[in-house]
């Protein structure tokens, strides 16, 4: 049995749409920087963690929190699912989005769960932070 491309799979981040009509679309090109909400960037970020785009990772991060090397995949590391708890603007440029992502890795599994904080600037969103719980 042929393995679907990701031009026919659903989205990694569990929205139910077609990857290139979900987070596919933040992915590629220029428009990659402007998801039009922080849920929307928290889902393509967990996207990017999925597919391995470090470069869409570190593009997305908050100049002033952004890590000077990119991120590293741990080799073997299996994402599961993502499940979006909460959404809300705190702020007219300032969001938070809870979520739990879990994952697989040598056979055990974990669960991620974090309060993500993302800021607006120039009409795009970036990731700033979060606090794991």
């Amino acid at each position: 049995m042929k393995e679907k491309s990701l031009a026919e799979s659903l989205c990694p981040c569990g929205s139910g749409a077609a990857y290139p009509h979900c987070c596919g679309r933040w992915h590629a090109g220029p428009q990659h920087l402007q998801a039009p909400t922080a849920e929307a960037l928290m889902r393509s970020r967990y996207s990017a963690y999925v597919l391995g785009l470090a470069d869409y990772l570190q593009d997305t991060w908050h100049p002033s929190t952004r890590p000077a090397e990119p991120t590293l995949f741990q080799p073997g590391l299996q994402w599961l699912g993502l499940d979006v708890k909460r959404h809300v603007m705190v702020g007219e440029n300032r969001a938070e989005v809870t979520f739990v992502a879990r994952s697989k890795l040598g056979g055990r599994a974990h669960r991620l769960q974090e309060c993500s904080r993302f800021l607006r600037e120039a009409g795009r969103w970036t990731y700033v932070d979060g606090d794991l719980s």
